[in-house]
């Protein structure tokens, strides 16, 4: 018997066919890819295995030449003109934190509330200030991101993505500029999102968070998914031969 599939409303991501060159290179092979609403998937593999491409694409910050992308049942791979609507829907946080240094902590975090979704700034401010509160860092409002440590700056990060109240939060592998001290804290923090049922995608190499937090775990190589499982049956009984050395090579 065939599985029964999963109803449209309860896909938040669907992703069909998906091939990306760079030039001669093939960077994503034939990738298909369903992510439940309020499912935390983690994304690992050897680099250049594509997966912050396949990130990347889910909000078309790389396009794609073949295959279908929808998410929150709109698509994005027919023409691109509903791309800016998925955007506002899509939290993402990435390896640099990409904070505007002239801005306080506080203006980074209500800048895009106030251009995009044109929410007034007392609104946008207070929003601001409780998802401050909440990456545990509101003494830290008024500083410029110069002043704060790499933890932190990742922290804001993470903040500014939630101002948008974002369906989806999609991170790429937002704790590989720290230094390994400051990568707790950062992870830390995304256990307590991930406690409160947000849809997350994760591409990382921290290991132990995958364990802790994934529903899934996906292992890609050469643009490939090879393997996905649930954590437990991904780390204590991978099937695929190279699945098994990369995670040997990780210990």
């Amino acid at each position: 018997m065939s599985a029964t599939p999963t109803p449209a409303d309860e896909i938040a991501i669907r992703m069909a066919g998906i091939n990306k060159w760079y030039g001669g290179y093939h960077a994503l092979r034939d990738v298909n890819l369903e992510v439940r609403r309020g499912e935390r998937i983690v994304i690992c593999g050897p680099s250049g295995s594509g997966k912050s491409t396949l990130i990347r694409a889910i909000n078309q910050l790389e396009a794609v030449q073949e295959g279908q992308i929808v998410v929150d049942g709109i698509e994005l791979t027919a023409g691109g003109h509903n791309v800016d609507e998925v955007r506002r829907d899509v939290g993402m946080v990435f390896q640099q934190f990409n904070l505007f240094p002239h801005l306080t902590i506080l203006q980074n975090c209500v800048l895009a509330p106030m251009k995009v979704r044109g929410t007034p700034r007392a609104e946008a401010e207070a929003t601001a200030r409780r998802y401050l509160e909440r990456v545990r860092i509101p003494e830290q409002a008024d500083k410029y991101p110069a002043q704060l440590s790499g933890g932190q700056q990742q922290r804001v990060a993470i903040a500014r993505a939630l101002c948008m109240n974002p369906r989806i939060m999609l991170f790429d592998e937002p704790t590989s500029a720290l230094d390994p001290e400051m990568v707790k804290e950062v992870l830390d923090t995304m256990i307590d999102l991930a406690g409160e049922g947000m849809t997350m995608i994760c591409v990382t190499h921290e290991m132990g968070f995958a364990r802790a937090v994934a529903d899934r775990v996906i292992f890609m190589d050469q643009g490939q998914i090879i393997e996905e499982a649930a954590p437990d049956t991904f780390f204590d009984a991978p099937r695929h031969e190279r699945t098994r050395a990369f995670l040997q090579q990780i210990h």
